[in-house]
């Protein structure tokens, strides 16, 4: 059976970058910790596309917002159900929850992935 993978997209305002970096160094170890194979975030750096949408655009960033593009790689789809339920029982997340996190949790794009190609 093929790998499996979650991915998002979130508009993070540029001067909250290097608390949104903190924040995932912390969450990719928790994830790699409870099996995880893969975790990558980026910051996008080249997103004015003129004759394609741009991640900017599909994510709807504000001139002064940065787009980051993750994903988390599984053994399998059950392997993620396992590993993201014992994330999420992992109080060290607890403390990522405050009152004022870097990003607005509402415009984050999410989803499960099958893997069709792997190199």
């Amino acid at each position: 059976m093929g790998k499996y993978v979650d991915g998002y997209v979130i508009p993070v305002p540029q001067n909250n970058l290097d608390e949104y970096k903190k924040m995932a160094e912390l969450a990719g170890s928790i994830w790699k910790e409870h099996g995880a194979l893969e975790y990558i975030e980026c910051a996008g750096d080249d997103l004015d596309q003129k004759e394609l949408v741009s991640f900017k655009k599909m994510a709807g960033a504000h001139e002064d917002e940065t787009v980051i593009f993750a994903w988390i790689v599984f053994e399998s789809r059950e392997h993620r159900d396992q590993v993201n339920q014992a994330v999420m029982a992992d109080p060290r997340l607890v403390g990522m929850n405050s009152d004022s996190p870097p990003f607005n949790c509402k415009r984050m794009a999410y989803g499960g992935f099958k893997v069709i190609v792997n190199h």
